[in-house]
């Protein structure tokens, strides 16, 4: 059965960093992208970044360009996301989405990131 795990999410404190990790399985699903998305407190769900699977393009939400950095290892069928400067707006659930062919999609339950001042 397919699912999308995310980790690596905790309690840091402001200008701290966090690097989250979301994998897909099983291994031999094929992906065409994984993206991440946050929802803050009393907020929608937003995106955030997205890579793609095969090219290692990537874009991004135009309010993280500079601080997050999306990678990947398609061979683990993994995606990362590099945090850094956090502040306390930053403080939400992060979700990974994994698209693959024909339509299909998948969510992570989410991490929770929280950011102290």
């Amino acid at each position: 059965q397919e699912q999308v795990v995310e980790s690596g999410g905790g309690l840091v404190e402001a200008g701290g960093s966090l690097r989250l990790s979301c994998v897909a399985s099983p291994r031999s699903l094929s992906l065409h992208d994984m993206a991440w998305f946050r929802q803050a407190p009393g907020k929608e769900r937003e995106f955030v970044a997205r890579i793609n699977m095969i090219s290692g393009s990537t874009n991004y939400a135009d309010s993280v360009k500079g601080r997050l950095t999306i990678d990947k290892d398609s061979a683990e069928n993994t995606v990362f996301l590099d945090m850094k400067t956090l502040t306390p707006s930053n403080t939400a659930i992060s979700f990974c989405n994994a698209k693959a062919p024909f339509a299909r999609e998948y969510w992570g339950q989410g991490t929770q990131v929280t950011v102290s001042s």
